[in-house]
């Protein structure tokens, strides 16, 4: 099977030696969606009844934003700083989201718990492309 522009792009580049396969990463990401959505949209739920700060529902929107820019950014533009820039914003609004919803629901603060390991760790390995592929 021949290998499209970006997926040629990504093989050549120096990566940690753990780097998972992208079926690996499929499944997690199938994983983790359902918690993000169901998150983000309980979120916007509870935002829109008043039960919940407007500002805590924007962390959301702003988290679920820049995951879905990162795959443009990393494999459409090619980008590798820009796309560290942004899973760090997404990290950080995790963080920011467990911290910031705890009060209000415990469930959903606690659903980020798999979200903020993995990026955690794909912040790791982004930052690592980044600084070894100049």
């Amino acid at each position: 099977m021949r290998k499209n522009n970006w997926q040629q792009w990504y093989s050549a580049l120096i990566k940690p030696e753990w780097t998972p396969s992208g079926q690996v990463i499929g499944i997690i990401w199938s994983i983790l969606y359902p918690l993000i959505i169901f998150s983000f949209f309980y979120v916007a739920y509870k935002t829109f009844k008043h039960q919940i700060p407007w500002y805590i529902f924007l962390v959301f929107i702003i988290n679920i934003v820049a995951n879905l820019l990162f795959t443009t950014i990393q494999f459409g533009w090619k980008n590798l700083p820009l796309a560290s820039v942004d899973i760090l914003i997404v990290l950080v609004t995790i963080i920011l989201q467990m911290i910031l919803i705890y009060p209000y629901s415990k469930i959903v603060a606690f659903l980020q718990v798999p979200y903020l390991v993995w990026v955690s760790t794909a912040s790791y390995s982004q930052l690592y492309l980044s600084i070894f592929n100049r």
